[in-house]
């Protein structure tokens, strides 16, 4: 539990900057980030991140945590386009197989270029984010996403979702010691079985638990009115150093 907890988002440096100015520089930082042409301005805004992360004291395994599945999604693009994109042959790799014979892979220059491109995107954006994340409660993230005029529905699912997804990790992390009690995990097929049963259960008991919440929330008197933290005037300070921060990003991305 302790990797989705907010402990991390309330003791550091930028916890106190309103939450509505991090989210304007993000969002422009990170449409800098998608629209650069080249991979030296999103390692820029990565590394910015990391260190950011690293200076509000995040745990290095959480931050590895957090940042896991999208650096392998990227890896997974990377390889791709390497290998089965573009048309300047940069290397041959053959593989042996069961069947004794080579599994030949050719390597493009212009495919590791796009691939490449594609994945320091991935990691500047996601690294910003978690910075963002970090340095942000939930609650106020979801206010600053309402005073930019979010579509309320849009705001009204991820609260539910994220007020939910601690029971469900809770239930998954109860159904899966009881199958590891069980030597559900002794071997492949065995642990591809007893996840498929995690995953069903945990599907079953999300549709049941969206009734019983809808339910719930209508017997109450529930209009779509989600109250939120009401935010205050933002700090001329604030929106200075935002203004500067976007500037400073400007003159890098055009670099």
């Amino acid at each position: 539990m302790k990797l989705f907890s907010e402990h991390f988002n309330t003791e550091n440096f930028l916890s106190t900057v309103d939450a509505r100015v991090k989210l304007i520089v993000a969002l422009a930082l990170l449409a800098m980030v998608l629209s650069h042409k080249g991979i030296i301005f999103p390692l820029i805004i990565a590394v910015v991140s990391f260190t950011l992360c690293l200076r509000m004291r995040i745990p290095l395994r959480i931050l590895v945590f957090r940042l896991a599945q999208p650096l392998f999604l990227a890896l997974v693009i990377l390889l791709l386009k390497f290998f089965f994109s573009g048309k300047e042959m940069l290397c041959v790799i053959s593989l042996p197989t069961s069947t004794f014979s080579l599994l030949t892979l050719i390597g493009h220059k212009d495919g590791l270029m796009e691939g490449l491109l594609i994945a320091v995107r991935i990691l500047g954006g996601v690294s910003l984010l978690a910075a963002v994340g970090f340095a942000t409660p939930f609650i106020e993230f979801m206010a600053a996403l309402s005073w930019l005029r979010v579509p309320k529905p849009f705001i009204e699912v991820m609260m539910f979702a994220y007020r939910y997804l601690f029971v469900f990790l809770e239930d998954a992390t109860t159904i899966y010691s009881a199958q590891k009690n069980r030597l559900g995990y002794t071997g492949i097929k065995k642990g591809l079985n007893s996840f498929g049963v995690l995953t069903g259960s945990l599907v079953l008991r999300g549709f049941e638990q969206s009734q019983k919440t809808a339910d719930a929330m209508e017997q109450r008197g529930y209009t779509g009115d989600m109250p939120l933290l009401k935010g205050k005037p933002l700090r001329a300070v604030e929106l200075v150093g935002a203004v500067l921060v976007v500037i400073f990003g400007g003159v890098a991305w055009m670099m």
